[in-house]
């Protein structure tokens, strides 16, 4: 049965210098380290690859994020893949739990993970089944 977890979380983020800075992209790393409130009670750490173009409001990003606390009372960890694009300002992004990337009470979890931005502070939703 699917469950819904909801609640908002912070992020502290660490921006690498660009690597790859050329014809127009810049290709950068960032560490983030997310804490969660609400239904899920966790912190995480991400990494993640993004590109800038010079088109305002043009650019992608791929990152996995591993996830450790407690989840509707559940404890353990989980892996989440990211996949965000930015085309001309309109955001495409898509949050999935790696497969099999569960541990203790969370193993088995699978689901889709939305995060929302309302005047700059972070929410989810956390659609799962365990």
């Amino acid at each position: 049965m699917t469950q819904i977890a909801q609640g908002s979380f912070t992020v502290q983020a660490t921006r690498e210098p660009p690597y790859d800075d050329a014809l127009g992209v810049s290709i950068g790393r960032t560490h983030l380290e997310k804490a969660f409130d609400g239904d899920l009670i966790a912190t995480s750490q991400v990494e993640m690859i993004g590109a800038m173009t010079e088109t305002q409001g043009s650019a992608a990003y791929v990152a996995i994020e591993r996830v450790k606390g407690t989840l509707h009372g559940r404890e353990g960890s989980f892996v989440l893949h990211h996949t965000g694009v930015m085309n001309r300002d309109a955001m495409s992004l898509s949050i999935h739990v790696v497969p099999d990337s569960g541990s203790g009470a969370l193993a088995g979890i699978s689901g889709a993970f939305r995060i929302d931005v309302t005047e700059g502070k972070h929410f989810y939703t956390f659609e799962y089944v365990c």
